[in-house]
């Protein structure tokens, strides 16, 4: 049988109890651990010298191979053209890039450098399935070093439209990178779209788009002929379920109760990050307590930001001024006894998370724009079938598309927002029920499982791409040692 190999930029740190974050991280080890393979990627550690070695351990099924970075290649490839210039374009922030062409070099060297220390633990019958915008241009080093297994790729993130994606200089080289996988997968059917567009409108290819629920689209361009669809990542419901109830009892959300007072509870988990429409969310919850003085010491709301890329000068901006709204918000509306926002500026177990989902009245998921959004899904699976609460979510995460018991909102309306709290915090209980429900047989439905055979079917199925003389590749050099 087959092995997988999971390829992504970190290599999350796993406790028995799986990943301490959402995302990426738990979707592709969920994946991973019911077949058995081989995750390969950057374990974290920057070096000042040295040459970076391989680490290997056995973990049960899972073999994690993980390797450190020289402190120029993650300056280039990390801070620099991954999240100073992709993040934001990906995320529609085009006023936020920051272009380098150093940075630029640096990406592609890293990823023919990471992929050549993959190569050798590579079999012929692996399958390769690659993860998110950082290793855009891996399947390409690949392809390169003579590899000719099957790749795919997924973007946990949004794909840009045409327009937006022009604001990145080597936007052709990235998209011709692409090309080189087998098999591309989006978290959205508009995402899907989006790459179509410029297929066609961009790079002159072609598009032949699968009838509805018959398989992904053909793409030819680039002298490649590829495959391409969108698969919505899911969350093991069931499982999430069953954490929540078990950590209902637990100190984390005892002491939560406690500072309640029987209040309500609305909550939020995000990574600190411009992205999630955090300061509008904060904006949102004070009109709230503005228009609706009846809700004043009757609700607090819970921010919980854990720090992410915090040599960032962006991610230092955001943290300063939540650090500012929530201190503002709190002074105008504190009483002795209730402080209407909590915020907390760390990281905690699934496990913890899930039981104060399931104890909140209310799930506050409201980016700006987000790939899928698995913490709504997650909000959802912990609640209680009896007395569930209510999925306040932006229209703009991917999510909206299969969550339709949720209160869709823009997260740039202020008032829309504020009006959709007031609505969740008073809504009956029978509808409560209804919503939660639907959304449950979704999620149960299209489980992380779903996610994984689906595209995995779609890979093995699809005729490994052949290299055309035509064919540039996305890399400069040899990574720093």
């Amino acid at each position: 049988m087959s092995r997988l190999i999971i390829v992504s930029n970190r290599v999350a740190p796993i406790s028995e109890g799986g990943p301490a974050a959402g995302g990426l991280a738990v979707g592709v080890y969920d994946a991973l651990k019911e077949t058995g393979g081989m995750w390969f990627g950057w374990s974290g550690d920057v070096l000042a010298s040295g040459q970076p070695q391989i680490k290997v351990e056995e973990r049960g099924p899972v073999t994690f191979a993980t390797i450190g970075l020289m402190r120029r290649d993650y300056d280039q490839y990390y801070r620099g053209f991954s999240n100073a210039t992709l993040w934001p374009a990906f995320h529609y922030r085009a006023d936020l890039l920051q272009y380098n062409r150093h940075d630029f070099e640096g990406y592609g060297r890293v990823n023919a450098w990471l992929a050549q220390q993959l190569v050798p633990l590579l079999r012929d019958d692996d399958v390769i399935w690659v993860h998110d915008y950082h290793l855009i241009p891996f399947a390409q080093a690949l392809r390169a070093a003579g590899v000719k297994n099957r790749i795919g790729f997924f973007l946990h993130i949004p794909f840009p439209a045409s327009q937006v994606l022009l604001a990145v200089p080597p936007h052709r080289e990235l998209v011709e990178a692409l090309c080189s996988f087998d098999l591309i997968g989006f978290q959205t059917a508009p995402d899907l779209r989006a790459f179509c567009d410029y297929i066609v409108n961009e790079a002159n290819g072609e598009v032949d788009s699968a009838a509805q629920g018959e398989g992904p689209s053909t793409i030819r361009a680039f002298g490649r002929t590829l495959r391409a669809a969108a698969y919505p990542i899911g969350v093991y419901p069931d499982e999430i379920a069953e954490l929540a109830k078990a950590g209902d009892r637990g100190k984390p959300v005892r002491t939560m109760k406690k500072t309640l007072h029987e209040r309500k509870l609305v909550m939020s988990v995000d990574r600190l990050d411009y992205s999630k429409g955090l300061v509008e969310r904060f904006r949102a919850f004070e009109r709230l307590l503005d228009h609706v003085p009846a809700q004043r010491d009757k609700v607090s709301f819970l921010q919980i930001a854990p720090p992410t890329r915090a040599d960032l000068n962006t991610y230092q901006d955001i943290r300063l001024q939540l650090e500012g709204e929530s201190g503002r918000i709190n002074g105008r509306f504190a009483e002795l006894d209730w402080t209407p926002i909590l915020y907390i500026h760390r990281q905690y177990e699934r496990s913890v998370l899930a039981a104060l989902f399931r104890t909140a009245h209310v799930g506050y998921v409201t980016p700006l724009r987000d790939g899928m959004n698995l913490v709504a899904k997650e909000y959802v699976s912990a609640q209680d079938p009896d007395n569930p609460g209510v999925l306040v979510l932006s229209r703009f995460a991917g999510a909206a598309q299969e969550l339709d018991g949720a209160l869709i909102v823009n997260p740039v309306d202020i008032d829309g927002m504020a009006e959709a709290l007031a609505t969740a915090l008073s809504m009956p209980l029978a509808e409560r029920q209804a919503r939660y429900r639907g959304m449950m047989a979704q999620l149960r439905e299209n489980n992380v499982s779903v996610w994984r055979d689906n595209f995995m079917r779609d890979l093995k199925a699809t005729p490994v791409a052949k290299k055309s003389r035509a064919t540039r590749t996305v890399r400069a050099g040899r990574a720093t040692a």
